[in-house]
């Protein structure tokens, strides 16, 4: 099968397109002929490792110290039809069309691959597709829509509260913004100005260019606000909450943490931080939202397979709005 294998730490080029055997399900495994899946700013990060300490040196002892050898394939998310099935698999069936999130696993950016039918912890999860978007757009939904649904189910939003978006223009900004909407919040999404008229198209009430105003000297204060990117100053952007807001941090560093803890303690404002816990009913939720119309997928640019490391290149420029497809194979709707 043709696959791009994670050659060495470093730069989009050591992805390189090889063919490679095809895996065999063990038992209680299925194996999914891979249709589609996703270039994120995680996936981008961990080819080069270009992760905070704390997580780096634990994934290159995982992965391997000099080169990948345990995990050689990236790929995070998938979208796909079972090919085949294990032993004592009872959940799935040949020519189920199914997608999801395949944690430190990967595998992705090949045309197949082995899930485990329950998967447990770090092996991601998965779940059969919404019946109305392509295998295209279902392989974009897990990590955006479980890390916004994560941390938004944290802030327990209220009808009518303010809610900001930092960074709303990604994966799991355009995610956020919609479940947000969903929840009943009022909805103020900040990121560069080429993405403003996509965020307004997706629910947004109010958009802020970030390349022309600081939203932490307008004057305006939020219930919540969703960092993304976590690049804002933790004092300066918990000073746009209100006297109970809640700051919710997706990507924090250690310093931002303790920094907010210590403005946390001598206030009635929280913050929230945290690994996102994937689980099969989350991904549910997500997929009936597909279903019911109140959440869609945006994609910005498509890929072919053997495009992979032009697509991370892309991603890395920061200008990706919504989300970015590697096309394995051709697919129907």
């Amino acid at each position: 099968m043709r696959a791009v294998v994670w050659t060495a730490y470093g730069p989009p080029d050591v992805l390189q397109l090889r063919e490679v055997e095809i895996p065999e399900p063990n038992d209680g495994e299925i194996l999914i002929r891979v249709h589609a899946s996703t270039v994120t700013a995680g996936d981008c990060e961990m080819r080069g490792l270009k992760l905070p300490l704390m997580i780096s040196l634990p994934m290159r002892l995982y992965v391997g110290i000099r080169r990948p050898k345990r995990m050689n394939i990236l790929g995070q998310e998938f979208a796909g039809a079972i090919e085949a099935v294990g032993k004592d698999v009872r959940r799935f069936h040949e020519g189920d069309e199914v997608f999801g999130i395949s944690g430190f696993k990967a595998g992705g950016y090949a045309e197949y691959m082995c899930r485990p039918e329950h998967p447990k912890g770090m092996e991601g999860v998965l779940t059969t597709k919404p019946v109305n978007i392509s295998l295209e757009k279902a392989a974009a939904i897990s990590l955006g829509g479980m890390e916004s649904l994560h941390y938004l189910q944290k802030a327990n939003i209220q009808i009518g509260q303010k809610v900001l978006i930092i960074g709303a223009g990604g994966s799991i900004g355009t995610m956020g913004v919609q479940l947000a909407k969903h929840f009943g919040a009022v909805v103020t999404a900040i990121d560069s100005t080429s993405k403003l008229d996509m965020l307004r198209s997706i629910g947004s009430d109010d958009v802020i260019d970030y390349t022309r105003e600081d939203f932490t000297r307008n004057g305006e204060r939020y219930d919540v606000i969703f960092d993304v990117v976590g690049k804002t100053p933790i004092a300066r952007g918990m000073r746009a909450l209100s006297n109970t807001g809640i700051y919710l941090m997706a990507n924090p560093r250690i310093s931002k943490i303790l920094r907010g803890r210590m403005a946390s303690s001598v206030t009635n404002k929280k913050i929230v931080f945290g690994n996102t816990v994937y689980s099969t009913e989350r991904l549910d939720d997500l997929k009936k939202l597909i279903e019911e119309g109140a959440l869609r997928v945006v994609i910005d640019r498509t890929f072919p397979l053997e495009q992979t490391a032009e697509a991370h290149k892309y991603v890395e420029t920061g200008q990706k709005a919504g989300n970015v497809i590697i096309t394995v194979r051709e697919t129907h709707k």
